[in-house]
């Protein structure tokens, strides 16, 4: 059985640059490993609908907090057999996003921190009513708000496709998301985390070694 490892952080935190980072470390070092990246885009249509609704294309759908969180919850579930498949064909499945961003951004957007009870039913509707797979790690890169702005803004301009949506584009709402996120790292939220600094050049051959290790049962 793999290990199942989760990249968090804001939008512009780094999160695809540490994934490549990571798989490369992770290869070099002898794991098999498989990559994912939440929302599905293109993929599936829960993800679609919920990018249709964050660029104001579905009326008032992304005003509904719970029916955001829904679609991105669809998404996941809708790839629960291929994440269970790939831990058992795999050393290690990373994923780019899971259920902790639901919890981050949902939390954020009502004002709430972690004991706010958004959380809670994240947690219940994903890991509970839909049994996803439970992570073996977390992985939260931190960075200032500012700077994962200036990296979603770069990006926007260098692809047109990847114009900003409406929470990308919300500064005080990323603000608060990495306040949840920094609690849902100090809580343990569904398995231990580990926080580093996306701001700094990560070891990625290091965090390699602390995640993974030849015939290790972990």
């Amino acid at each position: 059985m793999g290990r199942l490892i989760v990249i968090e952080g804001l939008d512009g935190a780094g999160k695809n640059t540490l994934t490549d980072a990571l798989t490369t470390a992770l290869h070099a070092a002898g794991a098999s490993v498989s990559t994912l990246a939440f929302p599905r885009y293109g993929e599936d249509i829960h993800a679609d609908l919920a990018r249709d609704a964050l660029h104001g294309r579905l009326g008032d759908l992304a005003d509904s907090v719970s029916g955001m969180a829904l679609l991105f919850a669809l998404d996941r579930y809708g790839a629960a057999g291929r994440i269970r498949a790939d831990l058992d064909r795999y050393d290690v499945v990373l994923l780019d996003r899971y259920v902790a961003s639901n919890a981050a951004y949902g939390a954020a957007r009502l004002r709430q921190d972690v004991d706010g009870g958004f959380v809670e039913w994240v947690r219940e509707l994903e890991m509970d009513r839909f049994a996803l797979p439970e992570p073996d790690a977390q992985i939260w890169l931190r960075v200032p708000t500012d700077l994962a702005a200036d990296r979603a803004r770069d990006r926007e301009r260098a692809d047109g496709a990847r114009a900003r949506d409406a929470y990308e584009s919300d500064a005080g709402l990323q603000e608060r998301c990495g306040q949840v996120y920094g609690q849902l790292a100090e809580r343990a939220w569904l398995s231990p985390w580990h926080v580093l600094d996306g701001a700094e050049r990560v070891d990625a051959e290091g965090l390699a070694a602390l995640l993974w290790r030849p015939g290790s049962a972990y």
